[in-house]
């Protein structure tokens, strides 16, 4: 296959697709860059990429590729762990355009759907008819049912509704070539008249498709050939579920729906270790619950409110009712032989302990001690009945290499899960990582196992099929592609005649020297490749919607394009490392197009399930970006406010009236860089500064006082809203606090890292080191959220070398913080009243708000923050050319959640963003958290003490 053409015959197949395709073709370095890799250790670069409208698009893209001899492969959402949606010739994207649900039949509970439909959204519209899809991937919020099908896709419900292949009716297929078949169910005759030979291919290996398959719940390695037998209805769809876009590709898909419990209830029960907990498993299917799943200690990272013990299976149960569910599962509790155990009833605390278990494909990626782990022995299944014993042996295997893994997964079907810190930097570990997979594969078939038990074979593990299968039924697996695919154009390399599984890692073409940059990225040992590496292509960045209170990725949300994703821009910053792709490294202007979008809002440092910090990424790149060369306006003037705030302080009354008049406000915004939409906020007349300074004094000399307090004299505060100061003063004197100011003209930094001028930012923070005077050591109240987040994170990673960074970072506290750890005993004032409104984007990420919720309960303050992002996000919202995005993400939660408010609703809103963009677009004057306290405050409370 010509997967790798000259210039002018990519030329020519992108014109020929452009002219066959309605759909939009894309051959350029960025299109290219995004689709290199999906959640596998493995990289291939395509020609191209396509996104088909509809499927006679998809039949004239695989006619035009076939006359080029060009091959292609099928792509959803790309979140596959084998290596098996990427690809060298044409990428067919079908999550841009076939994204409908044709048809939705609740009578016989059956929908249609294109192959581009998100998982998610055909269990949201199934909802209301009390009806699911089955299977549910940990991805379910981005994988999509054209992939589920190319992977046979299980999930935790398995053990109660089975694999997609056997959720699956009907599907409509289409070949490489262009010609369309519908698949089903009967054979013989009914074997489609294009499938030439598919009869005889059967005919002739019945005793081998008899025999040749082990018969366990999870068995998805190889194709179902099985399926085609008399006895199993011949049914065709059912085998080419598993194919993993090595047949055809699905245009449409009938699927069945099943019926929801109305109720559910979760037993979380402990054991001592995993194999005790696998050994139990079993035990356990015969109470028909929905789910068995396991998970060992060392996967959980943070307390999760699990029962005692080292390992634990999450048994989900349903009913009819709450108290039915609660009743099977408690049933569950005591037929278990278990250490402890809970039975958790509440959806909040539900859906907490599944998170951590759905987030265990990311987080397994890090050891406890930083080490990177790696797929591509990601989800072996065995028998249930063999699993505790696979486990010790795969435990002792692992430890003969030298390797740790984290093993977690569906432990009702004996399907297990787990990444091992394989070296696939270095050819001594890759060596290894080859060594250790065949007898991997020999340990799995000892016990009567498959190599893989949900997410394919990809190039992972079909190079060992043989050892699974023998030679005589792989051959036969090449005879069934053959027939399917004569001319091998679809995704060759996989499943049959495939690459070898210590070829194309991803791995091989970053760059062997650590790169020289401005951060210090301590936790990926200083090197921006490890740092960008994290990504591992789980995607939790491609949702519609945040998970609960999340921020991760906004600009995706409202865009809907990968290159706005979190994950899309770490692969384009992987492959400007690379240096194939994307060839002008630093000066990549498809890397910096990519991240103009990125609102630096650090959502995904907290979401991430691997904690990547795109906003970090972000500074780095626009820092070397624009080195010796001329930066945006805005880099100019809001890069730099706190500088001209200063200057501009004396004069605030005659530069309001000024921005006032219509004319030169747009000279001044045009000339700035900012938005013209945008309105220039208000200078106050009073710093936070100077009214603190005559209001306290400053904290210049070393203090021995436990009762002193030091409030950060951030920008926003200072110049925009210095009654947020005054309240937090008010509300500090309230709880018995003195409150001095850490020093004069201090600045965290934030506008300077956020647009790429860490030189500056360096500059800037060690000025602020030096005249922190003797506060240093002494907690910090941070009223101004960013700020908080930079002094915490930013600025001990810019001055690594500098021991002063990392103790003002260990002291910075938000006022909630403050409050519950230092006076303990305070009594806020009884407010009463519900609140709406937003947390901060960095705060979430950063800080977090738990104990702003528990001073805001404590307060009478009712009701929860939304989620997602503001939109204004520092600069961003008013830089030129963002508005549109601004807007978006305003109104995909906050804006909705703020006009849905009762009458006499407070409005929260920490950050200066927050407040502003509700004003600008809403027109809600929000608050902080410290001026709805200080109001409810008596008036004679607080004492002066200066």
């Amino acid at each position: 296959m010509a997967a790798h053409q000259k210039p002018t015959e990519r030329a020519e197949l992108a014109q020929a697709l452009r002219s066959a395709v309605r759909g939009e073709v894309d051959f350029g370095p960025t299109a290219r860059a995004l689709t290199t890799m999906d959640a596998s250790n493995y990289r291939r670069v395509p020609l191209g990429v396509v996104a088909p409208r509809d499927a006679d698009d998809v039949a004239a893209a695989l006619a035009v590729c076939r006359a080029h001899a060009v091959p292609v492969v099928p792509r959803g959402g790309g979140t596959s762990i084998a290596g098996q949606s990427t690809g060298t010739g044409v990428v067919l994207d079908l999550t841009r355009h076939l994204r409908r649900i044709v048809e939705l039949d609740a009578g016989s509970r059956t929908a249609v759907v294109q192959p581009g439909v998100v998982l998610d959204d055909l269990r949201a519209a199934a909802a209301p008819h009390g009806l699911t899809f089955g299977p549910d991937p940990s991805t379910h919020s981005r994988c999509t049912l054209g992939g589920m099908i190319g992977n046979n896709s299980c999930g935790a419900h398995s053990v109660a509704w089975g694999t997609t292949a056997d959720n699956v009716h009907a599907l409509t297929v289409t070949r490489y070539g262009g010609d369309t078949l519908r698949l089903g169910r009967g054979g013989g005759p009914g074997f489609p008249a294009g499938l030439v030979g598919l009869p005889e291919l059967v005919g002739a290996g019945l005793a081998l498709l008899r025999t040749g398959f082990p018969a366990l719940p999870r068995r998805i390695s190889g194709y179902a050939l099985d399926a085609l037998l008399p006895e199993h209805g011949a049914d065709l769809a059912r085998a080419f579920c598993g194919s993993e876009g090595t047949l055809g590709v699905v245009t449409e898909a009938s699927v069945r729906l099943v019926e929801a419990p109305a109720a559910r209830a979760l037993a979380v029960l402990a054991y001592a270790d995993e194999s005790a907990a696998a050994e139990a498993a079993p035990g356990l299917l015969p109470h028909h619950p929905l789910t068995v799943e396991g998970m060992a200690a060392d996967l959980v990272r943070e307390p999760a409110g699990l029962p005692r013990g080292g390992a634990w299976l999450f048994v989900e149960t349903g009913g009819a009712t709450p108290a039915e569910a609660r009743a099977h599962a408690e049933r569950v509790l005591r037929a278990a032989d278990a250490l402890d155990g809970v039975v958790v009833t509440d959806p909040a605390g539900q859906r907490a302990l599944w998170r951590v278990r759905e987030d265990a494909a990311g987080t397994a990626t890090r050891m406890p001690d930083g080490t990177e782990a790696w797929p591509g022995w990601e989800d072996c299944a065995v028998p249930p009945a063999r699993l505790g014993p696979y486990l010790r042996d795969f435990r002792a295997l692992l430890a003969e290499h030298g390797l740790r893994g984290t093993p977690y997964g569906h432990f009702g079907e004996g399907c297990v899960h787990v990444r091992i810190d394989f070296d696939l930097l270095n050819p001594e570990g890759v060596a290894r990582f080859r060594r250790f997979s065949g007898e991997l594969a020999d340990l799995v078939v000892a016990h009567g196992g498959s190599l893989s038990g949900e997410h394919g074979d990809g190039q992972a593990r079909a190079e060992l099929l043989p050892r699974m299968y023998g030679d005589e039924l792989v051959a036969l697996f090449a005879r069934f592609k053959d027939i399917w695919d004569p001319d091998g154009g679809m995704n060759p390399g996989i499943l049959v005649r495939p690459a070898r599984l210590d070829e194309n890692l991803r791995f091989e073409v970053l760059p062997r020297r650590p790169v020289d940059v401005a951060f210090g990225y301590p936790d990926d040992g200083g090197d921006f490749s490890a740092a960008v590496r994290r990504c591992v292509g789980v995607a939790k960045c491609r949702t519609a919607r945040p998970a609960g209170a999340g921020v991760m990725c906004p600009s995706f949300r409202v865009t809907g394009e990968e290159a706005h994703s979190t994950r899309g821009r770490a692969r384009l910053l992987h492959e400007m490392l690379a240096g194939e792709v994307i060839t002008d490294g630093w000066r990549s202007e498809e890397v910096r197009d990519a991240l103009d979008l990125c609102l630096a809002c650090k959502g995904c440092r907290g979401d991430c399930p691997v904690g990547v910090d795109m906003a970090t990424y972000k500074a780095e790149f626009l820092h070397h970006h624009y080195r010796g060369r001329l930066r945006p306006a805005a880099h100019y003037t809001m890069g730099r406010l706190p500088g001209w705030l200063r200057v501009a302080a004396p004069f605030a009354p005659v530069l309001n009236a000024l921005a006032r008049i219509g004319p030169l406000a747009a000279l001044a915004k045009r000339l700035a860089g900012i938005a013209p939409q945008r309105t220039i906020p208000v200078l106050a007349r009073q710093t936070f500064t100077r009214w603190l300074g005559r209001h306290r004094g400053r904290g210049t000399v070393i203090l021995s006082d436990d009762q002193v307090v030091t409030v950060w004299p951030d920008t926003f505060t200072d110049h925009f809203s210095p009654e947020v100061g005054r309240a937090a003063v008010r509300v500090l004197e309230a709880a018995g606090r003195r409150t001095l100011l850490p020093g004069r003209g201090l600045c965290c930094g934030l506008t300077y890292v956020s647009t790429g001028q860490l030189d500056k930012a360096r500059k800037v923070m060690r000025r602020t080191l030096d005249r922190m005077d003797g506060s240093l050591g002494y907690p910090l109240v941070v009223l101004e959220p960013s700020c908080a987040a930079t002094l915490r994170t930013d600025l001990p990673e810019l001055l690594p070398d500098d021991p002063r960074a990392a103790e003002l970072a260990g002291s910075v506290r938000t006022l909630a913080q403050y409050l519950e750890e230092y006076a303990p005993d305070w009594r806020p004032p009884r407010l009463d009243r519900p609140v709406t409104g937003q947390t901060h984007c960095h705060q979430h990420a950063v800080l977090g708000d738990a104990a702003d919720r528990r001073l805001r309960e404590r307060a009478g303050l009712t009701g929860e923050l939304s989620g997602g992002c503001c939109g204004l996000a520092g600069n961003f919202g008013f830089e030129r050319g963002h508005w549109g995005v601004s807007v978006a993400c305003a109104e995909e939660q906050l804006l909705p959640s703020v006009r849905a408010a009762e009458p006499g609703t407070e409005v929260l809103a920490d950050g200066f963003s927050c407040r502003t963009q509700l004003e600008q677009l809403g027109g809600v004057r929000a608050r902080h958290l410290a001026e709805v306290l200080a109001e409810g405050l008596p008036p004679e409370s607080g004492t002066s003490c200066g």
